[in-house]
C-alpha cells in the first residue's frame, strides 16, 4: 500500500514494488484516470479519522505501507498538516487495525538542517531543521521513530536527498527548469540566476528500489540516508538537462538577470550511504546523465 501514489516518488515507488512481485493499492486523494478503481483508494490521510484508516488497512492487509506523500508546500500550516497530522492520523489508524503493516517513511535530508560545506551528512548528526517543510518534515519521522522504539510500529525512516528522473514536479528545482526549457522559443536563450550551490541528487528509481530493499530488511526504528554520495554543482546539473534536451550549450544564460533560481534546502548536502549498503545492500545504480535523459524524455511524451 503506498500513500501518496499519483505523486512523483510515490508512482516510481509502485512501479518498484508491482516489479518487484508485489500487488500495488495505491492511496492519494484522487484517481487519475490511468490508473483502475480496483486497486486504488480515494482517501486524504491528513484529513481522515484512525477508524477510516484502519478499515482501509484491515480490508486489504497489506504486508507494507509506504508513506511517500508530502512535498514542499506553501504555508507553515500545509507543512504541519501533511507532515506531522498525517503521521499522527497514520499511526492511530494502524494502531486500531488488526494486523498493522511494515512502514517506511519516505523522509527529506533536509530534517538535518544545513551543515558545513564538504561534510557528509550521516544519521548520527543531530537535526537542527530551519525551514517549515524541514520541521514538519522531521516532525513526522521522529513520530514513527519513536513508535517502532516503543514497539508500537515496525518500521523505518529512509531520509532521501534532492530527486531527479522520469516524471519529476513541476513545483521542484529541476521541474522548473525543465518547463522552461520546454517553453523556450526558437532561437531564443534561456536565462537564470543558478547559485554556487553543491547538492547530492539520486534518481527517483533508486530512491524507489531501497524503499522496496527497506520493506524486507530486518530493520526497525531506525534512519537510513538514501543518495548518490556525491555532491554536484547546481549549475553543471541544469546543463546537463540542457545538453540532454538537445539544445547547444549557448542557449543557456546561468548569470543572467532576474530573480534567482535555486535548490530549495542548504547550500551544501552530501548523503553518507554507507549504512544503506551495510542494513539494506543498497547502492545507486543510475547516474545523472541517464537520468536526466531519462526526465528531458519523459517529459517530452
Amino acid at each position: 500500500m503506498v500513500l501518496g501514489a499519483t505523486g512523483f516518488v510515490g508512482g516510481a515507488v509502485s512501479e518498484a514494488f508491482t516489479a518487484a512481485g508485489y500487488d500495488v493499492v495505491r492511496v492519494a486523494r484522487n484517481r487519475p484516470a490511468h490508473l483502475p478503481e480496483s486497486s486504488f483508494v480515494p482517501l486524504d490521510v491528513a484529513t481522515a479519522p484512525p477508524a477510516a484508516i484502519a478499515r482501509i488497512v484491515t480490508r486489504w492487509r497489506p504486508a507494507v505501507l509506504v508513506n511517500a506523500t508530502g512535498g514542499w508546500l506553501a504555508t507553515e500550516d500545509a507543512n504541519r498538516l501533511y507532515h506531522e497530522t498525517l503521521v499522527d492520523n497514520l499511526l492511530a489508524g494502524l494502531a486500531l487495525a488488526d494486523t498493522p503493516p511494515r512502514l517506511v517513511q519516505v523522509g527529506s535530508i533536509h530534517e538535518y538542517g544545513p551543515v558545513p560545506s564538504g561534510e557528509p551528512i550521516h544519521e548520527g548528526i543531530s537535526p537542527r531543521p530551519q525551514t517549515p517543510y524541514a520541521r514538519t518534515k522531521l516532525a513526522g519521522s521522529e513520530m514513527i521513530l519513536r513508535a517502532a522504539q516503543k514497539k508500537l510500529v515496525d518500521g523505518v525512516v529512509l531520509r532521501s536527498v534532492n530527486l531527479c528522473g522520469p516524471h519529476v514536479t513541476q513545483a521542484s528545482f529541476l521541474g522548473f527548469v525543465l518547463s522552461e526549457l520546454r517553453a523556450l522559443p526558437p532561437r531564443r536563450r534561456l536565462t537564470l540566476r543558478v547559485g554556487d550551490d553543491r547538492r547530492d541528487f539520486l534518481d527517483v528509481r533508486d530512491l524507489a528500489d531501497a524503499v522496496v530493499r527497506a520493506a524486507r530488511a530486518p530493520v526497525s526504528g531506525r534512519v537510513v540516508n538514501v543518495g548518490r554520495g556525491a555532491a554536484i554543482a547546481v549549475r553543471e546539473l541544469v546543463s546537463l538537462l540542457v545538453a540532454a534536451a538537445g539544445f547547444p550549450p549557448g542557449v543557456l544564460d546561468l548569470d543572467g538577470n532576474g530573480e534567482p533560481v535555486a535548490s530549495r534546502g542548504g547550500g551544501w548536502t552530501m548523503a553518507d550511504i554507507r549504512l544503506a549498503g551495510e542494513l539494506l545492500g543498497w547502492a545507486p545504480r543510475i547516474g545523472l546523465h541517464e537520468s536526466v535523459r531519462d526526465m528531458w524524455e519523459a517529459a517530452a511524451r
